[in-house]
This record gives structure tokens, C-alpha cells and sequence, in this order.
């Protein structure tokens, strides 16, 4: 799949801000006054931005609104009025705390489980598609989560569980690499089976279907050289996992911990992001010989 960095900016950013939201519902962060004011700016930053740039990859941003009519059928839909009702929850709760009125557990638990609820529809976004099958697994959606509560936990300066979630993560990643390459393989598309002429023989491509290229060839096939990819995700597991679960366990915990930790975190997390959208194989390449 095309690698586009409106949707890279917008996964990798709101997955932290709503992860950090949902540490502060759940109050395991309790600041008041200019403490929560930059704490919640912090959360609400990372979230609004992430969400503004989705708007980037639509054809007429204008439109975007008509996507909160399918939530029926599409996890794009869900996944905005998710994040629009953990928005508008958790602004009572952030007005408390700046005013120094006492926390309001019962709308921040709320604002934490709704916080979740929107990650997981992400990425349930990209798990649903069968025509993809690398991340047609259970896996995508515990890796959006891991990486939100991750990165969550980091801000939230709590530590010790930022070492363990990154132990966690990092398993995930290296175990999504390793059994990710084979499941395009293992679903059983081929050439043949894409054009419904395998009854007859082994199927080639004698000539590319187009002159020039068209929307699918652009947005469902790219491929990346294998060396790029190891490198990048040596890249990915280090930065988002390693580096700051060692900041974490080096640095006494406090402000230039969580800062360096997170921006260690984040240059992993699009590495991570890139190759999840780059890796990734539509079926639809078999027609155009892609694979």
C-alpha cells in the first residue's frame, strides 16, 4: 500500500494523544491548575492534530463530515464519533482539574474506555480488509493498542509500566514482522486465482493492463526493497520500544526522562507506521503482476 504521510501523521499522533488521554481519565495523572492545563494541551494536541491530518489523503476534505453517516457499517465512521465524544468528555474533566475542582471519576473512566474505543476503531479500520492480508489479523489491532498505551504511559511518566508495555511492544512488532511476510502467502491468492483462470494453467502476465498509471496502481501497490525494510524495522524496535524502556530504567523518573523517552519513542513509531502502510500487499497487485 502507498505510504501516505497524511495517514502515518494522523495513526501514529492520535494513537499517543488518545493513549495519553486515557491515562488522565483514568486518573493515574491527577495535575491541577497550569499543570493540567499543559498536561491536557499535551493529550488534546497530539489527538486534534493527528485527526486534522486524516483530512490530508480525502479527495474533498470538505466532505469529511459525511463519513459520521455510516457508522453502521464503516469503522472509519465509528472511529469519528468515537473520538468526537472522547473529545467532548474529556473536556469537563480537563476544566476541572485546571480549576483545581475535585476529579470527576465517573466522566474521566468514561473519557478513558471512550479514548480506547477510538484506537481500537482505527485500527480496526485496516484489520477488517481480507484483501489485505498482512493486516488481516488480530495482530494490527493489539499493535495500535500496545503502541497508544505505550506512549500513554510514557507521558503519563509512569515508568515502570512504560518498560514493561515497551517489552510488550516489542515483542509484537518483531513477531507481527516475522509471521506478516507469510500471510499473503498463506491466504492462497495468486495470479490465478485473481483472474479465475487457473482451471486452464499457469497464469502470466503478457502485457501491463494500462498505458500509464491509474488510482489503484498509486494507492494499492508499492513495494519496498527487503534490505530497506530489515533495516527500517531494526529501526522501528530500537526507537519505539528499546532505547526508551533503557532511558526509563537509566534516568530517575521526572520531566527530561519522559521527554527524551518520548521523542526517542516517536521516531520508531512512524518507522513502525511506514512499514505497516509500505509492507502491506493488496490483492489487487496480481492483476498487474506486482507480486
Amino acid at each position: 500500500m502507498h505510504p501516505a504521510p497524511s495517514v502515518i501523521v494522523f495513526t501514529v499522533l492520535s494513537g499517543l494523544g488518545f493513549g495519553f488521554l486515557a491515562f488522565l481519565g483514568a486518573g493515574v495523572l491527577a495535575p491541577v491548575g497550569v499543570d493540567a492545563f499543559l498536561v491536557f494541551a499535551v493529550a488534546y494536541g497530539f489527538a486534534v492534530v493527528g485527526l486534522v491530518a486524516s483530512t490530508f489523503h480525502l479527495g474533498n476534505p470538505q466532505r469529511a463530515w459525511r463519513a459520521f453517516t455510516q457508522w453502521r457499517t464503516s469503522w472509519l465512521s465509528r472511529e469519528g464519533w468515537a473520538s468526537v465524544a472522547t473529545l467532548l468528555v474529556m473536556a469537563p474533566v480537563a476544566l476541572m482539574a485546571i480549576f483545581g475542582a475535585p476529579p470527576a471519576a465517573v466522566p474521566g473512566l468514561v473519557g478513558a474506555v471512550l479514548a480506547l474505543l477510538t484506537v481500537f476503531c482505527t485500527s480496526m479500520i485496516y484489520a477488517q480488509l481480507k484483501t489485505v492480508p498482512r493486516w488481516n489479523h488480530w495482530m494490527t489491532p493489539a499493535l495500535f493498542m500496545a503502541f497508544a498505551l505505550t506512549g500513554g504511559a510514557m507521558l503519563a511518566g509512569q515508568a515502570r509500566l512504560a518498560v514493561v508495555l515497551c517489552l510488550i511492544l516489542a515483542l509484537l512488532m518483531i513477531a507481527n514482522f516475522a509471521q506478516g511476510d507469510g500471510r499473503f502467502a498463506a491466504r492462497g491468492s495468486t495470479m490465478e486465482t485473481a483472474t479465475g483462470l487457473g482451471r486452464i494453467g499457469k497464469v502470466r502476465l503478457f502485457e501491463p493492463p494500462h498505458t500509464g498509471t491509474n488510482y489503484l496502481m498509486r494507492e494499492m501497490i508499492h513495494q519496498v526493497g527487503r534490505k530497506h525494510a530489515q533495516k527500517l524495522r531494526v529501526i522501528a524496535v530500537l526507537f519505539a520500544a528499546v532505547l526508551p524502556a533503557l532511558v526509563l530504567l537509566a534516568l530517575p523518573t521526572g520531566l527530561p526522562a519522559t521527554v527524551l523517552a518520548v521523542a526517542l519513542h516517536l521516531p520508531g513509531a512512524f518507522a513502525a507506521r511506514w512499514l505497516f502502510f509500505a509492507e502491506a500487499e493488496h490483492v489487487v497487485g496480481l492483476y498487474y503482476g506486482a507480486r
